[in-house]
């Protein structure tokens, strides 16, 4: 009996059950039914205008990359022209050595304005002990030792020929950039930078008595030695960076057997033979042990090297500024890869023959012979737009310049009338002073054109034989 209760009331449980879930199934039914009637009656929402494109899209837009990406602006050109660009680069980078030249004199070098006058001993006293304590503040690795040698070359700098100092401090400006860059890439004190001045005072196309040429005074064997290339067309020795080079290899090369900066410095001067004979004789191992020993003009060498030193880094407390340079401080390299005149050029662009000359001076008849390797071709910065816009002018016109120097004869003649040179004189200038530039001497610039006197005026001009 209870067994059968129990079944009647599972029974109905379960039809309690399937009758409320088919009750719910039915108001579901019901609502969905509803729910898609209202949505039928809504009424239909008018058309919305498209809102206006805003200039600037919103950071969530602009993050996508279903818009187009704008064009970019290249704001660097300034919607210059090449040339415009390159005069700008040009003056920029005249800026920034005028700054450079100057902030190194205002925080490395000691600003005193000490100047003792007079030549009693007391006042050479007192210079003697300016100029040591000078030299000792500099901290070089080169010895600057100082004594009454050194004092006569440090006069000669800052006292005797401060117009010559001047335009030596000029020409610095263009060539101690990149002389200063060979001597730290060689591992060189950059002190060294002063040898060129006692050499030629800063005159790639200086020559001495002895046949040494250009900034570093390099004779033919030691030059072609260096790997400079020297024949009738090219002197590698006036290419001041080719000898610039070539110099530091070759200082390198002596502080090696020497071990000794003033020893080096002595045998670029007179040969590393003669240094070894007077160490040998003397039994010193620096300049000062050896100097009775040396060969007479080596005597002078390392203390005139000391004296440009001193006249580089203390011309301000003499009252000594550099002159104008008449090279550009700014200036770029083409490779060349066909026979080129000169010529080509300044007839072409805006170049003066003089100027090319002097940029490149390495090129003995202006001719540069890049006819089965390239050569270099210096030029202003501001121009080099100008030469890569007419280039093709510039090489259609070798037959008008060239074609008379590719023959033997014609090479000989012209070879002869650059033997022989022509310089304006300037304002401070002295017979003596333009004598040791072009290594010549004073009888000989008066013989050549015909002087009475010593006596010369600002833009008088001058044979100068080679």
């Amino acid at each position: 009996m209870k067994r059968i209760l129990l079944l009647l009331l599972a029974a109905a449980c379960c039809l309690d059950a399937a009758t409320a879930a088919d009750a719910a199934d039915k108001d579901k039914k019901r609502r969905r039914k509803r729910d898609r009637k209202t949505v039928v009656e809504q009424p239909v929402p008018a058309p919305v205008t498209a809102p206006q494109v805003c200039e600037t899209p919103p950071a969530d837009l602009r993050a996508t990359d279903s818009l187009p990406a704008a064009e970019p602006v290249n704001d660097l050109t300034l919607k210059m022209t090449a040339e415009q660009a390159d005069s700008l680069v040009a003056a920029w980078h005249e800026y920034r050595q005028e700054v450079r030249y100057t902030d190194f004199f205002n925080r490395c070098i000691l600003a005193d304005t000490v100047l003792i006058e007079g030549t009693d001993s007391v006042a050479l006293a007192r210079k003697d002990a300016l100029y040591a304590g000078r030299l000792r503040d500099l901290v070089s690795p080169v010895p600057l030792a100082y004594n009454y040698i050194v004092r006569n070359s440090v006069t000669n700098y800052v006292e005797r020929y401060p117009d010559m100092t001047g335009r030596i401090l000029g020409l610095a400006r263009c060539y101690f950039p990149f002389i200063e860059d060979a001597l730290l890439r060689a591992g060189l004190p950059i002190e060294l930078r002063a040898l060129p001045i006692i050499e030629s005072a800063l005159q790639a196309t200086a020559v001495s008595r002895a046949g040494a040429v250009g900034l570093w005074q390099f004779i033919p064997s030691t030059g072609k030695s260096y790997g400079l290339e020297i024949n009738s067309l090219v002197d590698e020795r006036r290419d001041p960076i080719r000898a610039t080079e070539a110099a530091c290899h070759f200082l390198k090369d002596l502080y090696t057997i020497f071990g000794d900066w003033t020893l080096a410095i002595a045998a670029y001067n007179c040969g590393p033979g003669n240094v070894s004979k007077a160490i040998a004789r003397s039994g010193g191992r620096s300049f000062w042990e050896i100097y009775d020993y040396l060969p007479r003009e080596t005597r002078g060498y390392v203390p005139a090297f000391i004296g440009a030193t001193y006249a580089f880094n203390y011309h301000r407390q003499h009252g000594i500024e550099p002159v104008e340079p008449p090279i550009p401080l700014a200036v770029d390299t083409i490779r060349v890869n066909r026979i080129l005149h000169l010529e080509q050029i300044a007839s072409t662009i805006d170049v003066p023959m003089e100027t090319l000359r002097m940029l490149n001076p390495q090129y003995r008849l202006d001719i540069i012979p890049a006819s089965t390797r390239p050569y270099t071709l210096v030029l202003p910065q501001r121009n080099i737009a100008q030469y890569i816009a007419r280039e093709e002018e510039i090489m259609a016109k070798d037959s008008l310049y060239l074609k008379e120097y590719l023959n033997p004869v014609n090479l000989d003649k012209k070879r002869q009338e650059r033997a022989s040179t022509v310089y304006r004189i300037k304002n401070g200038d002295t017979l003596g002073g333009i004598a040791r530039r072009h290594g010549v001497t004073v009888k000989q610039l008066m013989r050549w054109n015909n002087l009475r006197s010593d006596r010369i005026r600002a833009g008088q001009r001058l044979r100068i034989e080679k």
